[in-house]
Order: C-alpha cells, then structure tokens, then sequence
C-alpha cells in the first residue's frame, strides 16, 4: 500500500498524498470505491490522523478523490483523476520548459528531447 520513508525531505502528508494518488491512477482503487477512514489509515502507517486529514483535503482539492459527509472518502472516476495528474504534469512542464528557455535552450533542442523522451529514451 503506502509505505513512508523517513529519510524522504518530503513531509509525511506528501507522501501519504502521491502514494494515495499513485494507488488511485494506477488503479489499485477503482472509481467511487471507498478509500480507508483516516483513522484506519493513520493506524496502519502509525501516524498522526490529521496528517492523513491533510493529504485527503489536497488530493480533494487535485479532484483525485471526493468526500461523501458520514460516508468517506472515495476514489474520483478515473477521467477526473487522471485529468488532474495530467493538469499538474503540464503545469510542471510549462516551468521547466520556461527554465530551459532561460538557459538559452532552442526550440528545436527541446522538441528533440521531448521527442526522445516521448519515445521511451533518455539521451540528456
């Protein structure tokens, strides 16, 4: 399930945020299943419950899962997540594309390497 590295910089409540979303895009949730309580989850991984609160609001807030008041938490449809993966992905990419523009990257340079990487290489 979610495992925690305590030599990870990240704080815990990213952690249990992108192990939870890995789990739900890669579909070890399905759509509307029901996500552990925060109570459950807090005791498997012997942390804090509002840690767990925590990850839950911003994966919420991402539209990776939804709450249901007196019910839980549940895992978004899988259109939903995946979208909001994809948002936060070409967010990141915009930055970095804006960085390497800085640095006096080419255009031509950057669809090479996006190319490459598209298909599965890492040549930079």
């Amino acid at each position: 399930m979610i495992s925690i590295n305590s030599r990870d910089a990240r704080p815990i409540y990213e952690q249990v945020r992108d192990g939870m979303r890995n789990l739900i895009l890669s579909g070890a949730f399905a759509a509307d299943e029901k996500l552990p309580s925060v109570r459950e989850l807090a005791a498997n991984l012997a942390i804090n419950p509002n840690t767990i609160q925590r990850a839950y609001r911003e994966l919420e807030a991402m539209g990776v899962i939804y709450t249901v008041a007196g019910k839980g938490a549940f895992a978004s449809p899988g259109d939903a997540a995946t979208e909001a993966r994809k948002s936060e992905l070409f967010a990141q990419l915009a930055k970095t594309v804006g960085e390497l523009r800085e640095l006096g990257v080419t255009r031509a340079e950057l669809d090479d390497a996006v190319g490459n990487a598209f298909e599965g290489g890492n040549k930079r």
